[in-house]
């Protein structure tokens, strides 16, 4: 069966953990194709996050050397709040005959059970829950066990102290961060003079 990859986030920036994670996914769970969703209007953060525009191109940028690899804008298209479960239903639609892999970090499995409609993603993607190599407990795996009907994969991913918070501060206060982001990143966010304001 055809294994389609779903990883969703702010990508404010997108930086190199999130390529690594992206590689190791495809890897690791036999992904024939990885769909990047920036989100369009995140419904549970409390911190504006920068115009769809350039989130979405920096994560071109970011991912332009993984071909199997697609950034996709349908969140950016979709009025109201962005849920994880709207973006299953369609991606539900144009392969039908695929397998949906959810792909979350350990802070996201915590709350998983607060998100919207939860136990339909349960229903339509297996969720693999991405976590640092050698972890006990699996990237925060362990949270979701105890869910009824769910499919669960373990991802691991070396252990990348990368974080965009940090990365935008960084900018902020003037400091380099090549070696956090891909290059193509960088010059993008020089040019268009982001996270200047922390």
């Amino acid at each position: 069966m055809t294994r389609i990859g779903v990883f969703g986030g702010a990508f404010d920036p997108p930086h190199l953990a999130h390529v690594a994670l992206a590689r190791e996914a495809l890897a690791q769970l036999g992904l024939s194709r990885l769909h990047i969703l920036p989100t369009g209007r995140p419904a549970h953060r409390s911190r504006p996050v920068t115009a769809g525009e350039h989130r979405l191109a920096m994560a071109r940028l970011a991912f332009a050397e993984l071909p199997e690899v697609v950034v996709d804008a349908r969140e950016f298209a979709r009025a109201g709040p962005s849920y994880t479960v709207d973006t299953l239903d369609e991606l539900q639609r144009e392969y039908p005959e695929a397998q949906l892999v959810l792909i979350i970090g350990g802070d996201q499995a915590a709350a998983f059970a607060q998100w919207h409609r939860y136990q339909d993603i349960l229903h339509k993607a297996i969720i693999s829950v991405a976590g640092r190599e050698n972890s006990a407990k699996a990237g925060g795996l362990f949270e979701l066990q105890h869910l009824p009907g769910g499919r669960w994969e373990p991802l691991q991913w070396p252990l990348m102290s990368v974080s965009a918070t940090d990365i935008r501060w960084r900018v902020a206060s003037g400091l380099d961060i090549h070696h956090l982001v891909p290059a193509g990143v960088a010059r993008y966010i020089e040019q268009h003079h982001l996270y200047k304001s922390a």
